[in-house]
């Protein structure tokens, strides 16, 4: 994704635009990383009302916290036809035993998945949640990772056929194909 560029039509439907925003705390492009240190990310997570603001995060809270980012991200690679970097999610599986999610019955009301855990463990348990909700509403597979080498900037795929492949077809789309097509040009070497 190009620096200041904003996709709001690419958005995902709340609350996985929650997801979606986690994905893109960093910009690969640009180097720009929202949760560059254990500060920033508490002041992240309270800032969506995922943790309280006095909540002491960690070196290895911050450690965990961009595992489960990188771990989306690699499953969003996957959601637009590229391959899934396996260590990552496997990181990410981690991610969610240790946020202890789990199934939780009250009178009244919808059955509902949350984290048994608190401060950042339970933020991410939250996160992975809302992705477990946007499976069951067929909304996950429509959240995609750009597959533009330095952009992988996830987005929603609003398309009718799912087809969507780039963050922005006018960025990434034509950056790509104008590669491929110089490329295909190249004289073929003997």
């Amino acid at each position: 994704m190009a620096p200041g560029i904003s996709t709001p039509a690419k958005t995902a439907p709340a609350p996985l635009e929650l997801v979606q925003r986690f994905v893109n705390s960093v910009d690969l492009e640009s180097g720009e990383d929202e949760l560059s240190g254990p500060g920033e990310l508490r002041d992240w997570l309270a800032e969506r009302d995922l943790i309280s603001p006095d909540q002491p995060v960690g070196k290895a809270d911050l450690r965990r916290a961009i595992d489960v980012r990188e771990g989306l991200r690699a499953l969003l690679m996957g959601n637009n036809g590229l391959p899934v970097d396996e260590e990552r999610v496997a990181r990410l599986d981690r991610a969610a035993a240790r946020a202890g999610v789990r199934l939780v019955f009250r009178p009244g009301a919808d059955p509902e998945l949350q984290p048994e855990a608190v401060g950042v463990d339970g933020a991410i348990g939250r996160l992975l949640t809302i992705v477990a909700g946007a499976v069951e509403q067929g909304r996950w597979q429509r959240l995609k990772a750009c597959p533009r080498e330095v952009c992988h900037w996830a987005f929603f795929d609003h398309s009718k056929n799912h087809s969507g492949r780039w963050c922005l077809m006018e960025v990434c789309g034509n950056i790509e194909k104008a590669r491929a097509f110089r490329e295909r040009k190249r004289p073929a070497h003997q």
